[in-house]
């Protein structure tokens, strides 16, 4: 008996449920606010798992200045008492910055960052885990990585520090152009990081069209640029030598009056060029012919001098000829013969 009267409050409270849930779906579809509550109710039955967002270009900062690394969890969420890193690629098993149960973890932090890296903490709850980095050095370059351990998602981000190093360029007269008749200036800036863009204009801003820029990379990993441009006498008077690193905006330039002086000097050093060429050529001319002359003479010196040995040896060959037909004529009155004498011998080899 018991069993039957539970099995019909079974029944009669499903039936309670069911008439209760139709009126419920009725009074729903009937409400103003049903276009709003369907849209609440798609939105977060369409929300996934949180992603973390970086920039998608690099950051750019000056030595000196403030900088922030953006990283944020989209959609947003609190992350106050959630494990937070920030590092660094080429930083092994240190940290840029950590964060652990809702504060700064310390023990881990590299030196170079002691004091210097920090979290909007008002902006934690809001998933924003963006890195403050103060006072940037040129050593902060590199990727960092912006981590959620609990999450197993991570971001990189990429920051290129310029240096405040750079120096004006120097602007110089570099040789002349005879074909084009102007003058060659060059222009030369060091100190660059990043690589920047070297550019030569006149005076009303336009670019003038130069030869290609020679960059090198000194050991300090800063960059010299230089370039070289023809200026003709057609040209306006001022040029200007602009260097420039878009990124951070960072400019500097220098500007150069070029006179008719330049151009007279070209004239002068073309008339120059011209009479140096000419007393060259004179030059060796005149030592080619006192080469000539003094090899001339030494040849005639040498037959003169062979002419006279010549009869020097003869007088003196028939000078030993008269004395040995002298001893010949004594040898044989005597009829004494003596071949060992030496006299006699040199006398007997010369007949």
């Amino acid at each position: 008996m018991r069993r039957e009267t539970d099995a019909m409050f079974q029944k009669t409270m499903k039936n309670l449920w069911f008439h209760w849930l139709m009126n419920s779906c009725l009074l729903f579809l009937q409400s103003p606010l049903r276009p709003v509550l369907v849209f609440y109710i798609l939105l977060h039955s369409c929300r996934g798992e949180p992603e973390l967002i970086g920039p998608t270009q690099p950051i750019v900062a000056r030595v000196g200045d403030d900088v922030t690394l953006p990283c944020h969890l989209e959609p947003a969420m609190d992350v106050v008492m959630i494990n937070l890193e920030w590092s660094r690629s080429d930083l092994n098993n240190v940290y840029v910055y950590a964060w652990r149960s809702g504060q700064e973890y310390v023990r881990t932090k590299h030196p170079l960052y002691t004091g210097r890296t920090s979290l909007f903490t008002d902006e934690l709850k809001h998933g924003n885990i963006s890195l403050k980095l103060s006072e940037v050095k040129l050593s902060d370059k590199g990727t960092y990585k912006c981590f959620i351990p609990k999450l197993n998602k991570q971001t990189l981000v990429e920051l290129v520090v310029a240096s405040d190093a750079a120096a004006s360029p120097v602007i110089s007269l570099a040789g002349i152009d005879g074909d084009k008749g102007g003058v060659v200036l060059q222009c030369e800036s060091k100190g660059w990081y990043p690589e920047p863009e070297l550019l030569w204009l006149d005076a009303e801003g336009k670019i003038l069209s130069a030869g290609p820029t020679e960059t090198v990379r000194g050991p300090d990993d800063l960059y010299t640029v230089s370039s070289r441009v023809t200026v003709e006498k057609r040209h306006s008077n001022n040029i200007i030598c602009r260097v420039q690193q878009r990124n951070i905006n960072q400019i500097r330039e220098t500007q150069i009056k070029v006179t008719d002086d330049f151009f007279n000097i070209q004239a002068s050093s073309s008339a120059a060029i011209v009479g140096l060429a000419v007393s060259l050529a004179v030059c060796i001319v005149f030592i080619l012919l006192l080469v000539f002359f003094l090899w001339k003479k030494n040849i005639i010196k040498k037959k003169n001098f062979s002419k006279s040995k010549t009869k020097d040896q003869i007088s003196v060959e028939e000078g030993e000829r008269e004395q040995c037909m002298v001893q010949m004529e004594v040898f044989n009155e005597s009829e004494v013969e003596n071949k060992t004498n030496p006299v006699s011998n040199y006398c007997f080899t010369l007949f």
